[in-house]
C-alpha cells in the first residue's frame, strides 16, 4: 500500500468540515422557521382562546405523548418561541414564514423561500429611522444572518431589545463578529447599542466624513471591563489597570469590538532623544489606522488631551506606514464630564475621543453612601 497524499487527507478534511457546517446553516434555518412558525400560532390561539398560563405545560406534554422522546419543546422553550415570535411578529403582520421545511399545513398558501426576504425588508424600511445606519443598509444579506443566529440567541435578542434597531443591531453583531450566547450576554448587560456611537470625540472635525463615520461606530463611551480583579479599583493605579488588561488581553479585545490587533503596553517611542511610552496600543483594521489608549484612575483632566496629540504626532511620524490613516487616541478613564470633554476638544487637530470604563468589584451608585468601603470593611473583619 502506497504512502497516503498528506495533500489528499486535508481535501478530504475540508470537504467533511465546509459539509458539515453547511448542513449545520440548514438545520439552524428550518428550526428558526419552525419555531417562528409555533409561537406565532401558540401566540394566535392564546388571544383567540384566552388561553391561561397552564396550557403551555399541556401543549408540552400532549406533544411528548405524540412524539415520545422528543426534545426542546417544554414549556420552558415553548414560552421562548411565543416571545420570538410576538417580537418579530410586529414586522411579520402576515404570518410570513422563516424557514423551508416546515410541514405544510403550517404554511400560507402562496408562501416562497424568499417570502421573508421582501416582506420583512418592507416593513423595516418603513419602521426604520431613515437616518440611521442600520436602517439605510438593509438587504438581502440581513436575512442570511437572521436564520444563522442560534434559538437561544434569537430569545435573549427577542426578549431584551426595546426597539427593531436595536435587534438588527444586535443580530447583525451577532454574525459579524461570531458573538457566542455569553458575549452577546454581556453586551446587553453593558448596553452596547446605546453606547456605540456616543463616544465624546472630534472626529467630526479630524476626519474626513466617512471615515469620521467608521470611528465613531468603533467605539464606545463606556468599556465594560469585568475581567480586571482588583480589590479596591478606586485605590487602583494605572499600571495595576493595565497589567490587569494585558493579562486579559483578549476579554479586553472583546470588550473592544472586531478589527482590533493588539500591538503591545507600554510601546515606547523615542523623540529627541527622549523615551515616552503608550499605555496600550492597537491597530484597527476597519479603520486601518493605529489606535493608542491612554489609561486614567481618575476622571478626565483636559491636559490629558496634550498628552495624547503629542503621541499621536509622534506614532503619525514615527510608527505609522504609508499606506495607513492618521492614529486615533482613546482617553480612557473612571469618569469625565462631557462638557469639559467638548472643549477640551477645540483647536486640536489629532483624532481623538474619551469613554470611561467600569470593573467588576464596583458598587452601583444607589448603593454607595449607604455601604461602607473597601478600607472600612476590611477594618470590620480585623
Amino acid at each position: 500500500m502506497g504512502n497516503l497524499d498528506k495533500d489528499f487527507i486535508i481535501e478530504l478534511k475540508s470537504a467533511i468540515l465546509q459539509s458539515r457546517y453547511i448542513a449545520a446553516k440548514i438545520v439552524n434555518k428550518e428550526l428558526i422557521g419552525l419555531y417562528f412558525n409555533i409561537g406565532k400560532r401558540i401566540n394566535t390561539k392564546t388571544k383567540e382562546q384566552n388561553w391561561g398560563s397552564k396550557v403551555l405545560e399541556q401543549i408540552s406534554n400532549k406533544l411528548q405523548n405524540e412524539l415520545p422522546g422528543l426534545k426542546g419543546f417544554s414549556s420552558g422553550n415553548l414560552k421562548k418561541m411565543k416571545v420570538f415570535a410576538g417580537f418579530w411578529d410586529l414586522l411579520i403582520p402576515d404570518n410570513t414564514l422563516i424557514g423551508s421545511a416546515v410541514p405544510k399545513q403550517l404554511r400560507k398558501p402562496n408562501y416562497q423561500d424568499n417570502a421573508i426576504s421582501s416582506t420583512l425588508s418592507n416593513q423595516l424600511q418603513k419602521s426604520s429611522n431613515q437616518n440611521n445606519a442600520i436602517g439605510s443598509t438593509l438587504s438581502n444579506q440581513f436575512y442570511k444572518s437572521f436564520s444563522s443566529v442560534g434559538f437561544s440567541q434569537h430569545y435573549l435578542i427577542a426578549s431584551k431589545s426595546k426597539s427593531i434597531d436595536e435587534a438588527l443591531f444586535y443580530i447583525q453583531k451577532t454574525v459579524s463578529e461570531f458573538w457566542s450566547f455569553r458575549i452577546l450576554e454581556k453586551h446587553f448587560k453593558n448596553d452596547l447599542f446605546k453606547k456605540q456611537g456616543s463616544l465624546p470625540n472630534n472626529f467630526g472635525i479630524t476626519l474626513q466624513p466617512i471615515d469620521a463615520n467608521k470611528a465613531i461606530q468603533v467605539f464606545k463611551d463606556e468599556y465594560l471591563l469585568d475581567f480586571v480583579n482588583i480589590e479596591d479599583p478606586d485605590e487602583a493605579d494605572e499600571k495595576l489597570i493595565e497589567n490587569e488588561i494585558v493579562r486579559n488581553i483578549k476579554k479586553f479585545i472583546q470588550a473592544l469590538g472586531s478589527d482590533f490587533a493588539f500591538i503591545g503596553n507600554q510601546y515606547r517611542i523615542i523623540v529627541e532623544d527622549r523615551e515616552f511610552f503608550i499605555d496600550l496600543l492597537f491597530f484597527n483594521r476597519k479603520l486601518q489606522a493605529l489606535i493608542a489608549f491612554d489609561l486614567k484612575k481618575g476622571e478626565f483632566k483636559p491636559e490629558h488631551l496634550g498628552k495624547m496629540n503629542f503621541y499621536l504626532s509622534a506614532l503619525d511620524d514615527l510608527v505609522k506606514q504609508p499606506h495607513e490613516n492618521p492614529s486615533i487616541g482613546i482617553i480612557l478613564c473612571k469618569e469625565k464630564n462631557n462638557k469639559f470633554v467638548e472643549y477640551s476638544f477645540r483647536d486640536f487637530n489629532k483624532s481623538m475621543g474619551v469613554a470611561t470604563y467600569k470593573t467588576s468589584k464596583e458598587i452601583p451608585k444607589q448603593f454607595k453612601n449607604i455601604l461602607p468601603d473597601a478600607k472600612t470593611l476590611k477594618k470590620l473583619m480585623e
